[in-house]
């Protein structure tokens, strides 16, 4: 997963309703619609940046079943180590 501008967007607005056309935050066409509120494509791409550490995180957590597993054989404490390596390893900004 990478992060896209609709997701920047959604996280500074989740409300907004927009259309977008390309993939690059530099180049792309916003569209705002229903009133939504335009946001600066500077913003909107501090945001994306921001949020790097999300896909990083996820592509490194065991999938729920495996955590869940964890859970049951070596109880909450040693899943939260798990865990917490992963969050130091990929702070957010």
């Amino acid at each position: 997963m990478r992060i896209t501008i609709v997701d920047g967007i959604l996280a500074i607005n989740s409300n907004a309703k927009v259309v977008v056309r390309g993939s690059d935050i530099d180049t792309c066409e916003i569209e705002w619609l229903q009133s939504t509120a335009e946001i600066s494509k500077e913003d909107i791409k501090a945001k994306m940046t921001s949020m790097e550490y999300i896909p990083k995180r996820q592509a490194e957590y065991p999938s729920i079943a495996d955590q869940l597993d964890d859970i049951y054989h070596n109880g909450v404490d040693e899943w939260k180590k798990t865990i917490k390596a992963i969050k130091d390893k990929y702070p957010k900004e």
